[in-house]
């Protein structure tokens, strides 16, 4: 294919000038477009060969995000769609990405193309970066031949999924912010507050109304002890920590959260959206049914639903329909067995799959927004009744005072 010299601007207005190929000018245009680059001019160049773009590249943040996952698989959907080789798209791609450690990732992944190996097999070689889902996902898209159209929808469901998180992050935000401003008052209470009036009250020989007495002692110890209070919760989160990081510590707790009320059922949700996702995106892009649970029960992070869906695993193993073992477990509504079942003498699974994804999507951030305004409310209330009782019990010792002095005058 020739060679062609470009002159384009990216995003920031910083001018870029390289050699690329292609198999026409127009196509060149289409794949440095699709990269968020401004094409000022194109012309040919006879006899060149590729070059990196002029001076050094500059990256914006070491670590990886999801959304560099995102935009991967978007450009090297569209880079292969448009012609453009496998090796060349990588190449391309990792001198434009925004991470150090992502750009160092795809060269490493290039190199592996060179020497011989699949994608699947070099993204395997890097699974803190490419989990078993883009593995199989690259692995089915090579066998069939499909590999732009099956990175389309991992980029979709990337994009889908990155858009989730982010409704759900700024949903729980709000809440830890009211959390965290509660807890910021009641120490300022206890160390700034209460030992004022302590040493005005100290200079009064009175006997101190109880619940003035217990506030105060209340906060006393706070203040006393409050290094050991500090180091008493830090020391009981490690161990917690670390006893929900051992396979029995971590199923008690995971148990424990689906048996909780009204929380219970919002992580069940929570799991049947991840489970339901993951397994649409596999089963749309050709992923064998057995294959395809093996790897949304490596992906759940939950060992009891794992456990429930290797179970359903073992029955589809059998010659089982998936739905009838879905429903054995109890853990599935009814409304996602039919759904399924419907899905499954209809040939339309995945796309029955994506339908109950999305239902429970939409139910999860119902629910947060829900709290999040229910939360708001009840905290106020909260905050209101506990400084309402600390300022009552420290005006209590004033008011006997005022009276025990009036008494005295008459």
């Amino acid at each position: 294919m020739p060679y062609f010299r470009y002159t384009a601007r990216d995003a920031d207005g910083k001018k870029k000038v390289s050699i690329e190929e292609a198999r026409d000018k127009e196509s060149l245009i289409e794949r440095l477009q699709t990269q968020g680059l401004f094409v000022i001019n194109v012309i040919p160049e006879i006899g060149a060969k590729p070059q990196k773009a002029t001076g050094k590249q500059v990256f914006k943040r070491g670590r990886i995000k999801l959304e560099d996952l995102v935009l991967f698989a978007r450009q090297l959907a569209t880079m292969l769609n448009a012609g453009v080789p496998l090796l060349k798209s990588l190449e391309v791609i990792s001198s434009q990405v925004e991470s150090q450690k992502f750009s160092k990732t795809l060269e490493k992944v290039k190199n592996d193309l060179e020497k011989g190996s699949s994608l699947s097999q070099s993204l395997a070689r890097h699974p803190k970066v490419f989990n078993q889902f883009w593995v199989s996902l690259a692995e089915v898209g090579e066998a069939s031949g499909t590999l732009p159209v099956v990175l389309e929808r991992l980029a979709f469901y990337l994009e889908q999924k990155a858009d989730f998180d982010r409704t759900v992050l700024s949903a729980m935000l709000y809440p830890l912010i009211l959390v965290c401003l509660c807890a910021a008052a009641l120490l300022a209470f206890s160390l700034l507050i209460i030992p004022k009036f302590t040493t005005i009250f100290s200079g009064f020989n009175m006997k101190m109304p109880p619940l003035t007495a217990a506030i105060l002692g209340g906060f006393g110890f706070i203040r006393t002890k409050f290094i050991f209070i500090v180091g008493g919760l830090f020391v009981s989160f490690v161990l917690f920590k670390r006893y929900i990081s051992t396979p029995v510590g971590r199923r008690q707790w995971e148990v424990i959260l689906l048996k909780l009320p009204i929380v219970g059922n919002f992580f069940r949700d929570l799991y049947i959206e991840r489970f339901t996702s993951h397994m649409s995106i596999l089963v749309e892009s050709g992923v064998p049914l057995l294959y395809a649970l093996e790897i949304s029960e490596r992906m759940i992070d939950n060992f009891t639903v794992a456990a429930i869906i290797n179970k359903i695993k073992d029955n589809v193993r059998q010659g089982k329909v998936i739905a009838e073992p879905m429903q054995e477990t109890a853990f599935f509504p009814p409304m996602v067995i039919q759904m399924i079942t419907i899905g499954e003498e209809t040939g339309e699974l995945g796309n029955m799959l994506k339908r109950i994804a999305a239902f429970y999507q939409s139910i999860i951030e119902t629910f947060l927004k829900r709290f999040g305004i229910i939360f708001e409310p009840v905290m106020l209330i909260f905050m209101g009744v506990v400084i309402g009782t600390i300022v009552i019990a420290m005006f209590l010792p004033i008011f006997d005072l005022v009276t025990l002095r009036g008494g005295s005058v008459n």
